[in-house]
This record gives C-alpha cells, structure tokens and sequence, in this order.
C-alpha cells in the first residue's frame, strides 16, 4: 500500500465520522414520539387555560398547538398538543420575546428562553415554565441549536377564558379601591 493511501484512508473515516456526528441523518427517517399527560394538581381543580397558538412550519413542516396552562398549584406549563415536526440532531423548545418567531435572526434579535430538549418530534408533550414573563415571552419556536435553524413557530394570544378572569380581576380591584 502506497504511503499516500496509508493517510488518506483514516483520514476519510474520521470525516465521515464527524459529517456524522454533525448531521445525524439517521435522525431525518426516525421519528421519536412521546404522549405525556397533562400534570394533575393535586388539588384535583382544573387548569386554566392561560394563552394558546397554533404551530407554522418555517424551515421544516411544523404543526400543533402551543397552550400555556396555569395549574390549581400555581405551576405553569407549556403543553404541545397534537404536536409533529422534522426530528434533527439538537432541537429544543424556545419561548421568544416577541409577538412572532417568524425567522431565524428574529429569534436570536429577540432572546429566548431554552425550555430544553424537544422531547419527541411527534406527540403531546409539557414543559416548565418557571419564572417566564409572559408579557414579554410572547412566542413558541422549534429550533435546532447545531444549525440555528427554526423548525416552526406560534404565536400565542391570550385566551377568552384568561381575558374574563384578567378583567374580573381588574374590575373586582377597582370596586374594591372605591
């Protein structure tokens, strides 16, 4: 064997392993899916319903709903409900500080919160949601960390349920302040 080929083979082995490791294509043809319940408090009171907005694809076919719940504890969750995205090699869940998680530089202009690891690419899924202001964290996004790549986003709005109780309590302190 020639002493060219002697470096050239390990060579192309270790770039093929790391184009690998990079990309993950096995990870474009299986699917990772998950069916998390909703948490129950303990108190057995339902969750309230708090903002809700459905997903967009934007770089990878992205569908679902997105729905912050408030449960009887005072705990919040992000909850993904019939949710389906591409799987990718590092994709995490992002609350963005904008109305909308339109693009990439959107995203990363804006700031974000990483709620962690996407738990599965398919299936209903929740998220913690610690000290998140919601005022300003206004956007879901599915990013890919390797690539800065946005899967898909939604926007949440407020729910009617969560508006009622809004003014409720907005009424009911101004009647109190009377």
């Amino acid at each position: 064997m020639k002493k060219w080929m002697k470096i050239a083979i390990p060579l192309a082995v270790l770039v093929i392993l790391i184009a690998w490791y990079a990309f993950r294509p096995e990870r474009l043809v299986v699917n990772r899916q998950v069916d998390e319940a909703m948490p129950a408090a303990q108190s057995g009171s339902p969750a309230q319903l708090l903002e809700s907005g459905h997903f967009y694809s934007i770089l990878h076919p992205t569908e679902g709903v997105a729905t912050i719940y408030q449960l009887s504890d005072g705990a919040r969750i992000l909850r993904l409900t019939n949710f389906t995205t591409s799987n990718g090699p590092d994709v995490h869940v992002y609350m963005v500080a904008a109305d909308d998680a339109k693009d990439a530089a959107s995203v990363q202009q804006a700031g974000f919160i990483d709620l962690g690891v996407l738990k599965g690419n398919i299936g209903d899924q929740n998220y913690q949601l610690s000290d998140v202001d919601l005022s300003k964290y206004r956007a879901v996004s599915i990013w890919c960390k390797r690539f800065s790549v946005n899967f898909g986003a939604a926007p949440l709005k407020p729910t009617a349920s969560s508006e009622n109780t809004t003014s409720t309590q907005t009424e009911s302190a101004s009647i109190s302040s009377r």
